[in-house]
């Protein structure tokens, strides 16, 4: 009865599998595809070519894509205020956005700059009507006005040291208000002078007392609160020049004063003996932590949100959405989508493609970084290699 019941679902399964391929690839050619010209950051409709070069992004058949804001530069953090503006930080541009859709249309109004002259803005967070965002040198937080989209710096939290290969510093609140901000490293592998450096910190909302809370992360770009745990978890990018396919990259839980391994030690406590010569007596990866998902090495994964939406299948509930920017040094590039991980308790089971396309023949045509939802449930999208934010909704 067991052995019938098995190939009865082995057999659901491939043909539920094989819908949905013939399913996506319909998508791919209908209007509910997105089409991106070369060179251009206006979105076509299917059919359309205005004289450019037109290629897809094809997304999970559930759901529909479109273009919310575009001329964005490079459009990375994204976070809302407690009435429901988004806004996109631009660290190129030394500037943080708002993205105002007074209307509900699922099309920004405007693109208005509200901080301006900064030291690489990019980790925004929003807390009791106070915005927060983190530059390369120091954490700020803004009094906030909604009615006339207006940012005022009311407080520098503290500083942070800067410079080095990895410029972004990210924000998370926990459910207790504590404020945690993640510094990457300032190479590809060394040991770091300062402690903070390759870690992430953690402080009150008023920034008094600001300490290490975990370290060895090379470069942790983005943070995320477990909404069932209340744990912070972060993506990680895994060192350079070991090749197509090492390190891993990663997803970590991060645990008051653990050790996530680098420079020593990357993937699943792994020694890293490329860099590291000396010789031990006892494993100097012992005391370290593993990553609860190795992500294939130079995908270099960015943003990540947890699923609450009811956009989204019951069965997605409390999953992750990942954004993977795409490698710049492997043979054969990886990375370039969103992928939906499933999530069971403090472990993830398994990863699949949600959203593909940003690299099409080898050619970047866009770059994912940040994920966020808003209360309706729809999903943002930052790239900021096409400059834009597209908004993703039930199909």
């Amino acid at each position: 009865m067991k052995a019938s019941t098995g190939f009865v679902l082995l057999i659901v399964t491939l043909l539920t599998g094989a819908f949905f391929y013939g399913l996506t690839r319909y998508i791919e050619n209908s209007n509910k595809s997105i089409y991106i010209p070369s060179r251009k950051v206006e979105i076509l409709p299917t059919g359309t070519n205005k004289g450019g070069e037109t290629v897809s992004l094809s997304i999970n058949p559930r759901f529909r894509i479109r273009l919310f804001a575009s001329n964005l530069g490079n459009a990375r953090d994204l976070t809302f205020t407690d009435s429901g503006t988004l806004l996109v930080s631009t660290p190129a541009s030394g500037e943080v956005v708002a993205l105002p859709d007074r209307n509900n249309d699922g099309v920004a109004d405007e693109a208005r700059v509200i901080i301006r002259g900064k030291n690489k803005p990019h980790g925004l967070a929003f807390r009791s009507g106070k915005l927060f965002v983190a530059e390369v040198n120091r954490v700020a937080r803004y009094t906030w006005n909604e009615q006339t989209l207006q940012a005022t710096e009311e407080k520098e939290l503290f500083s942070l040291p800067g410079g080095g290969n990895h410029f972004a510093r990210s924000l998370v609140f926990d459910k207790q208000g504590k404020l945690y901000v993640s510094i990457g490293s300032t190479c590809n592998v060394c040991f770091e002078k300062h402690s903070w450096i390759a870690g992430v910190i953690v402080s009150d909302a008023e920034g008094r007392s600001p300490r290490l809370f975990a370290k060895g992360l090379r470069n942790a770009p983005f943070l995320a609160l477990n909404p069932q745990s209340g744990a912070v978890w972060v993506t990680e990018m895994g060192r350079d020049y070991l090749g197509d396919n090492l390190p891993p990259d990663e997803i970590n839980m991060l645990q008051d004063g653990k050790d996530y391994g680098w420079p020593l030690c990357y993937g699943k406590k792994q020694h890293d003996a490329e860099f590291d010569k000396n010789v031990y007596t006892d494993d100097p990866c012992l005391f370290t932590e593993a990553p609860i998902f190795e992500i294939p090495a130079h995908s270099a994964p960015l943003g990540l949100a947890f699923i609450a939406s009811s956009q989204f299948p019951k069965d997605w509930q409390n999953d992750l959405l990942v954004a993977y920017h795409g490698s710049w040094n492997r043979s054969e590039p990886t990375g370039y989508k969103i992928v939906h991980m499933v999530v069971r308790g403090n472990t993830i089971l398994t990863a699949e493609d949600f959203l593909t396309g940003f690299l099409q023949d080898g050619k970047k045509i866009g770059r994912p970084v940040d994920v966020v939802f808003d209360r309706q449930g729809n999903l943002f999208v930052s790239d900021d290699e096409a400059g834009m934010v597209y908004i993703i909704q039930q199909g």
